[in-house]
């Protein structure tokens, strides 16, 4: 049976919460902001596509156990998300647009693929969370600190259910697909997919904030080449490259080069037949937020700084 938490937390946002929350690292922000509205409409698509095959996941005790925890935690994820998501419209109205895009988006593969894509979509999605959300909470300091607690705590709260739940799409799958193999040849079209709503939110933000109230340009934080942009910096000559280079600090900047190194090969392995993210490193300090969450910790301003009212713009 499934050991996954449903943990109901009390998130609070409003129009206080600044565009730009995290001031050191606006392309970490960023970062962020458009991952709030990348999950409000994936929860809701990974719920609506996996309830199409709940007699199959009903097969199974064990499964239909896993299906219905994952799905739970995915639900609290969204609403929190869209909270924080209001908040941010309430600033910036024609932000609501962005959000409508997003959702047909998702709603357009539910009419138009079986319930194998969408298995197949989430699994693959979901193996990459493991390393990604490892390097980010491995090095919290350098990407949360200072930032609004509001947005940092929520972030964590997620990354951390992430981890938990590393397992559950890959278990769906299997239980829905036979062949380890459907998965892999579905797996451009998964990354298209999810490039393409990132690329329409990041021209959003651009277009809809003004520059000082984002610090960096989205459409370049959201680009393919990303990782690609993290590693021209690192090397030899690197550091007399990044000495030239205005703007921002990328995304990455303040994380080892090594933990971006092994973070990019566990990318590459994530969409290996093969592969199972049960047997992924993972960060200590998720049991840490655990153990906190436990002992009845308030998750919500967990880590961060408290709002600043001065800077409330």
């Amino acid at each position: 049976m499934t050991d996954l938490v449903v943990r109901k937390i009390a998130w609070g946002f409003d129009g206080s919460v600044p565009f730009r929350w995290q001031p050191k690292n606006p392309n970490f922000g960023i970062f962020c902001n458009a991952f709030t509205f990348i999950a409000v409409p994936f929860e809701k698509y990974i719920i609506s596509s996996l309830r199409q095959a709940q007699d199959r996941l009903d097969q199974d005790p064990d499964v239909a156990a896993e299906a219905e925890a994952f799905l739970r935690q995915e639900a609290q994820h969204a609403a929190a998300h869209r909270k924080h998501m209001l908040a941010l419209i309430e600033r910036y109205p024609a932000l609501e647009q962005c959000y409508q895009d997003t959702v047909k988006s998702y709603d357009d593969l539910i009419k138009n693929r079986p319930v194998e894509f969408h298995a197949a979509y989430i699994a693959n999605l979901e193996a990459t969370f493991t390393p990604l959300f490892k390097v980010i909470l491995d090095n919290r300091e350098a990407l949360f600190g200072g930032g609004d607690q509001r947005v940092a705590s929520l972030m964590m709260w997620h990354f951390v259910e992430e981890i938990e739940h590393r397992s559950s799409g890959l278990i769906l799958y299997r239980h829905l697909v036979p062949s380890r193999w459907y998965r892999v040849k579905h797996f451009r079209e998964t990354f298209r997919h999810t490039s393409e709503v990132a690329a329409n939110i990041a021209a959003a933000f651009d277009e809809q904030i003004p520059f000082e109230e984002r610090g960096a340009s989205a459409r370049e934080l959201m680009s393919p080449a990303l990782l690609i942009d993290e590693f021209k910096f690192r090397g030899p000559g690197g550091a007399r490259r990044r000495s030239r280079q205005t703007g921002a600090p990328t995304l990455f900047n303040a994380v080892p080069t090594g933990h971006l190194a092994r973070m990019a090969w566990r990318l590459a392995l994530s969409q290996t037949p093969n592969h199972d993210p049960a047997d992924q490193p993972l960060p200590d300090w998720a049991d840490t937020w655990m153990r906190e969450y436990e002992r009845g910790t308030d998750m919500t301003a967990f880590f961060g700084a408290p709002p600043d009212a001065g800077n409330q713009r």
